[in-house]
């Protein structure tokens, strides 16, 4: 890098750069390349030349160069996932850090006299090149694990500095048919597209609804999910059909939920009734079904119209009354008053985790009761016994 900055200020072709800024792109896509080779991890090499990415000008051709690359390499393999190489350019392109506001773009390695004239100094060029970058890369197949950690940082990281986010509905949708995980973390993404830039997605909440299943209640991003979940089903103008099939499907499940999922999501439930008072009649039915086998409610049914959840009620919410954890049977028991109109904040209930419930639990004191007994002498408690002449037991 001292080699590009000393060829910027003595280029080697002078009439070249006669009549423009002068950057030695060719010998800066050396260096990139040598970054992102294909098949060695390079991590801990591209982690010492992150401190010169906050030059604004290498930042942009390091991104042009990318992207070249990206173009080059993937063609050679016919499109085939290169672990190696993929890993070594997300671990060099995620954490840019774009500028927001062009007036912030005064750092540069080559210094030039007429900056204000240079394409690189102006925050369009950058968001053009940082969105033709991460647009390159993600168009091609992914490994699964580079596939989740693009997701993570996609809400905050790339679509907020992309000239045009819109073009990201492709690569969201994709990924948010693919099931599992990755149509968990493609939420978020999904979400900003929908109330942000108007993208319209038909199915969207029948696809919401085909994510409930039983590892909602453990994986890792389970806070981010019922976060996004609270989100989308806040809006009053939904059926009452589809919130009842999203609380019935919410309760089956929680039958096999850990404590500190309970925690979370009854009071998740309650806010949903409170919101949709017509969904009531799942609580307030004294006539209707007892348990499993006497339930109108299709749980394997993709479709929540066709599910008939209406239909029934919230015995399983019942049956979490008599768990064995007192903190989960007390908020089950609070279906059996009248809810407030004041909503739970279960934000302080999504990272809750089992450690932080036993720590909590053990931490109570509780009080001494004063009990009756007839202290224990001896060995096998007898009268007579030779062990209680001879041993104690205190």
């Amino acid at each position: 890098m001292r080699f590009v900055e000393l060829e910027a200020e003595r280029p080697l072709v002078a009439e070249q750069w006669k009549w423009s800024i002068a950057f030695p792109r060719d010998l800066l896509k050396v260096v990139v390349n040598g970054l992102i080779p294909t098949h060695e991890d390079a991590s801990l090499l591209i982690s010492h030349f992150q401190e010169y990415m906050e030059y604004d000008d290498v930042r942009y051709f390091v991104m042009k160069a990318v992207t070249e690359s990206i173009g080059q390499v993937m063609q050679k393999t016919k499109e085939r996932p290169l672990p190696f190489y993929q890993q070594n350019v997300f671990a060099l392109i995620s954490p840019i850090n774009m500028p927001s506001k062009e007036r912030d773009m005064v750092k540069f390695l080559v210094k030039q006299d007429n900056r204000e004239e240079w394409k690189v100094s102006k925050l369009q060029a950058h968001k053009q090149a940082f969105e033709r970058m991460w647009l390159t890369f993600l168009k091609h197949q992914l490994p699964s694990g580079l596939y989740k950690k693009v997701l993570v940082i996609l809400h905050d990281s790339i679509l907020p500095y992309m000239n045009e986010p819109t073009l990201m509905i492709d690569f969201l949708t994709a990924a948010y048919g693919v099931g599992g995980a990755i149509s968990l973390l493609a939420l978020n993404g999904l979400f900003i597209l929908i109330h942000q830039h108007n993208l319209e997605y038909p199915d969207f909440y029948k696809k919401l609804y085909s994510l409930l299943d039983p590892s909602i209640y453990h994986v890792k991003y389970r806070a981010r999910f019922f976060h996004l979940a609270d989100l989308f089903l806040s809006s009053s103008h939904l059926p009452a059909y589809l919130v009842a099939a999203f609380i019935k499907r919410l309760s089956r499940l929680a039958l096999t939920a850990p404590p500190e999922a309970l925690l979370m999501v009854i009071p998740f439930i309650c806010n949903l009734f409170r919101r949709h008072p017509a969904c009531k009649v799942l609580v307030h039915r004294p006539n209707g079904p007892q348990d499993l086998s006497e339930d109108p409610y299709i749980m394997e049914q993709e479709e929540p119209s066709e599910s008939r959840a209406l239909e029934s009620s919230l015995w399983e919410l019942q049956s979490l009354q008599n768990h064995y954890h007192p903190g989960v049977a007390q908020a089950a028991a609070i279906l059996n008053q009248s809810l407030s109109e004041l909503e739970d904040d279960i934000s302080g209930l999504l990272e809750l985790s089992a450690s932080e419930i036993f720590d909590k639990e053990i931490k109570k004191t509780s009080a001494n009761v004063p009990l009756e007994f007839e202290r224990v002498r001896g060995l096998f408690g007898k009268k007579n016994d030779i062990f209680a002449e001879h041993f104690t037991l205190d």
